[in-house]
């Protein structure tokens, strides 16, 4: 299974682009509104990492952190506006793993924490998607459908081995256009009939490999996988 990214963060619009660009390399998500949800969530969920904001309400960052480390070793990315070296050396010194400034780049947001979970012993080889027959390997990039004794393998773009992967790891639910673009391609000016023409061509590609009927149109809503988790 795939890392789970907690995001603890006030700001929704900073937020929802950092779940976007992590869902789209193949990261599960989940956010926290402030300091005591992200807790909860912690405590909850066991996330793989944490990004926190440091100017959090109800529990700040430094005490998020604190007590993220009280209760184990879950790797902690610490997020803030303020580009001042004892703000960086406090969190360092009272066991953040790294720390980002604001206005960031998330592709180098995700990239940093790819690093700490790979230093962390985290980063799991070969994290697999299974649907029915359909399995997808998140670190290779490589999708093959096996049906019938015979496995065969895909080639796609980039753009459409996301929107599979998105669209397997909820089976049989229905994505908008709107959700699979901020999914699968964050930042872009993608126009509905644009996530139209890729997933055409994906479903040809899956048809081909014996996927018939694997990748269906919703009338009115979008797109879903009709197969079995």
């Amino acid at each position: 299974m795939a890392e789970l990214v907690l995001i603890a963060e006030d700001d929704m619009e900073i937020a929802g682009i950092l779940e976007a660009y992590f869902t789209r390399e193949g990261f599960r998500t989940v956010h926290a509104r402030d300091g005591q949800v992200a807790l909860d969530l912690h405590r909850s969920l066991k996330p793989d990492i944490v990004l926190a904001d440091i100017t959090m309400p109800r529990v700040n960052g430094w005490e998020l952190l604190a007590e993220i480390q009280r209760r184990g070793r879950t790797p902690v990315i610490m997020i803030t506006a303020l580009d001042e070296d004892i703000d960086r050396l406090q969190g360092l010194r009272i066991g953040a793993d790294d720390y980002i400034v604001k206005p960031f780049n998330p592709i180098e947001v995700v990239a940093r924490a790819k690093a700490v979970l790979r230093r962390a012993g985290l980063s799991q080889a070969g994290a697999m998607i299974r649907a029915g027959d359909l399995t997808i390997d998140l670190d290779s990039y490589q999708v093959k459908i096996e049906k019938d004794g015979t496995t065969t393998s895909l080639s796609l773009t980039l753009t459409e081995f996301r929107l599979l992967a998105h669209l397997a790891r909820t089976p049989t639910k229905a994505f908008s256009r709107s959700e699979l673009v901020d999914a699968c391609l964050p930042g872009s000016d993608a126009l509905d009939r644009t996530i139209d023409s890729h997933l055409s061509k994906l479903r040809k590609k899956l048809e081909q490999a014996g996927g018939e009927g694997m990748l269906t149109s919703i009338r009115g809503i979008g797109y879903r996988l009709a197969i079995n988790p």
